[in-house]
């Protein structure tokens, strides 16, 4: 039977030849022993793509036993214990989609790109999100020889628009919130731009009034937030307890109940496409629209990236300011150059 590949080199190192295709690639050896090998078992699976499959199995399993055994479930397992407490808690429910019963017991060296895409095919984001994020932890971490499916052959997914509460949308939500405690709640998410799980979590600690500063850490990152109170946040702090929790009620109540509850006012109120994550979105585009210096902005809500900041402003709408009056700032100056 006539071999489809056959041994060549150049320089010191060997390459195979497809005598079909005429296309040489690396062996990425310089031993001819090895390269004889490689040479060797591309024949004998050559055609016989099953035969490959095992030929690879085996040379696997003799380097380590436990990546021709390991499921997706291990991977899952790993990606739900990273981050911090709250992370780890959404990744385990995003998990539990049926979405991704297709492949939590597959093995991953037996897995194709047609499991991925039926995956895939709830075009769901945070399936597309989480599945993108499980074989990256994998071919990481080493337990997958290489990507299942390759970055550009992901579909493409249209995202829902993003964006910030207006200052009317929010008027009318603190107008119809019967709850003294959950208005204040909404009110300090307004002039604050805290995620809604550092907004519950605040205490009366936090508070300097000698240094007139707001001051915490923030539960997803670590990092600290220092903020400066302004007449409208005072009035809102004065408002809350003076010792422990700003909000007993609201803390003691998990992420799903407060957004839960801040849904079914927006749906009283016929409000759609924002939720308790709006504010920042609505803070980001408020200190963009007055001119607030962007590294200020970035400091208060807690972005490290330019990129990530400028998305959460993207929907500010900056009116500037009439060129004629900065022509008009600059002449007295030009006079003063020429006298």
């Amino acid at each position: 039977m006539k071999e489809r590949y056959w041994l060549s080199k150049r320089g010191p190192i060997y390459y195979s030849l497809d005598s079909e295709t005429r296309e040489r690639r690396s062996l990425g050896t310089s031993d001819r022993h090895e390269a004889l090998k490689i040479i060797q078992a591309k024949n004998e699976s050559s055609g016989r793509p099953a035969l490959g499959f095992a030929l690879a199995k085996a040379y696997i399993a003799a380097y380590d036993q436990t990546l021709v055994e390991r499921t997706w479930q291990f991977v899952m397992d790993e990606y739900a214990s990273r981050g911090q407490p709250q992370t780890q808690a959404l990744r385990r429910r995003k998990l539990r989609n049926p979405a991704f019963k297709q492949i939590r017991h597959k093995k991953l060296v037996e897995t194709t790109s047609q499991d991925f895409m039926a995956v895939l095919r709830v075009q769901s984001v945070f399936v597309h999100g989480v599945l993108r994020n499980l074989q990256n932890l994998a071919v990481g971490m080493g337990w997958l020889p290489w990507p299942v499916l390759a970055p550009k052959l992901w579909p493409k997914l249209n995202h829902a628009p993003k964006r910030g509460i207006t200052a009317e949308e929010h008027a009318r939500i603190i107008a119809a919130e019967q709850n003294d405690e959950r208005r204040r709640y909404y009110e300090l998410l307004w002039e604050t731009g805290a995620s809604q799980t550092d907004a519950a979590s605040l205490r009366a600690e936090n508070i300097d009034w000698g240094k007139r500063s707001l001051t915490y850490q923030r539960r997803k990152t670590g990092s600290w937030a220092q903020l400066t109170i302004g007449p409208k946040l005072e009035a809102i702090l004065k408002a809350c307890p003076a010792k422990g929790l700003l909000f007993p009620k609201i803390a003691a109540k998990p992420d799903r109940w407060r957004s839960s509850e801040f849904w079914r006012r927006c749906q009283l109120l016929k409000l759609t496409g924002v939720s308790l994550h709006s504010y920042r979105y609505a803070w980001a585009e408020r200190a963009k629209t007055a001119g607030y210096p962007e590294r200020f902005a970035q400091e208060a809500l807690g972005h490290n990236s330019k990129a990530v900041h400028r998305a959460y402003a993207r929907g500010a709408l900056v009116q500037v300011p009439s060129l004629e009056v900065y022509e008009h700032r600059q002449e007295p100056t030009q006079t003063a150059k020429a006298a």
